[in-house]
This record gives C-alpha cells, structure tokens and sequence, in this order.
C-alpha cells in the first residue's frame, strides 16, 4: 500500500493501516515530512507523487489524506494508474471541520481582526462548501484517466472533542498558517485560546470524511 504523502497530523491514519495488517509505502516531496514519517517507522521516500518513479512496484491501494489538493489531479490520476494493480483502488480524502455556530462565528472574529489580508474568512461559510471544488476536481481528474472505473464519493460523519491546548497545537499546521509571520501567527493562538475559554477552554467539532475513490480496471 502506498499513502501519499505522510504528514504529521496524518501519522496516525498510516499507523491504522499498518495495524490493520497493511505494508505502508509513503511519498512525501517534503524531505522533513519524510522523516518525521520514518521516525514513526514508516518506509519513505521523497518525491513529488506526479514525478515519483515506482520503479516497477505495483500497490494495492493508494490513498492521500487531506494532501490530494497539492498533486495535480490528472497527472495525479495517471500515476496512480500507472502504479496500481489491477483491482486496486485509488481514495483521497479530506476531513472537514465544522465547529458549531457560535464557535465559528467567534474564530470567525478573531480571523477578520487579525488576517485583514485573507482572501476569505475560512469560518464565515460551511466547510463542506469550501472544499467542494477539491472534490469535483479530484473526481474529474479520474475520468479523463483510462484505466480507472467511475469515482464515487464517500462520506462519514463524525466527532472529535478538543481542549484549548489540542486545537492550538495543530492550527499552525493548517494551510496557510505556515506561511505566518511570528508575532501574527501569536496574536491569532491568542485570540482563538480566548475564543474557545469563552465556552469552556473545550470545545467537540463535527467533522465530515469526504473520500472519491475508483477502483482500477483491467484496460488502459
């Protein structure tokens, strides 16, 4: 099996897979990522999964978990089915957080005071709208590959409880914070901490799991 790419926020899915029995191969074209990701035991190497060479290695399965969006989606595609058995499946996925409404409309807050710059406020609409492009971009690019069935698209709700300290861990992970200058990237920690002491210092998200899967056939 082949998970791309691993990164640390997605550690835990690729732990999951080798737990239920699986072989879990990463690529990954950030050689940092990388070795996080071997330093949790995972075999890596580091490659932009367009460009990667498999060098004549077939999978069972490739799955990308919140990454799909960075690989285009039809060179993307065409790899996969150039490294996928038949019979094998390709499934990207995304997990989208919705927090509840007075919650996102407090976060809300704090983004318009402190990234007056953003393109658009990521807590000001729901998050399944936000991410639909990725999906339809995803699926299209599987069709205009030979050699795959036609993608469905999956979907499972859930829910994970966080403390103030759990969510700002990982918000400097998500896209675009990284990009932050320092004393920004502080001021706004501060201003969702006080967001979420407002209600509690805890808060539980819903989340939505969107995957578009297709299976590979026998024919390219």
């Amino acid at each position: 099996m082949t998970t791309v790419p691993p990164r640390r926020a997605r550690l835990a899915e690729e732990r999951q897979f080798q737990a239920a029995g699986c072989r879990v191969f990463g690529v990954d074209v950030d050689g940092r990522m990388a070795d996080l990701a071997r330093r949790n035991g995972l075999e890596v190497e580091v490659a932009a999964f367009e460009s990667w060479d498999p060098a004549g290695r077939a999978f069972d399965a490739i799955v990308a978990g919140q990454a799909w969006h960075w690989v285009d989606p039809l060179a993307g595609a065409a790899k996969a089915v150039e490294t996928l058995r038949a019979g094998g499946r390709l499934a990207v996925f995304w997990n989208v957080f919705q927090p509840s409404p007075d919650l996102g409309e407090a976060f809300a807050a704090v983004y318009r005071q402190v990234m007056t710059d953003l393109p658009f406020n990521p807590w000001t609409r729901p998050a399944l709208e936000s991410y639909s492009s990725l999906f339809t971009k995803a699926a299209d690019g599987i069709r205009q590959v030979c050699g795959f069935g036609d993608p469905d698209q999956w979907q499972y709700e859930w829910e994970w409880s966080y403390t103030r300290e759990a969510w700002l861990d990982q918000l400097p992970t998500h896209g675009g914070h990284t990009q932050l200058p320092p004393a920004q990237l502080e001021e706004l920690l501060s201003g969702v901490g006080d967001a979420i002491d407002a209600v509690g210092g805890r808060f539980t998200g819903h989340y939505t799991t969107v995957a578009v899967t297709a299976a590979r056939t026998g024919v390219t």
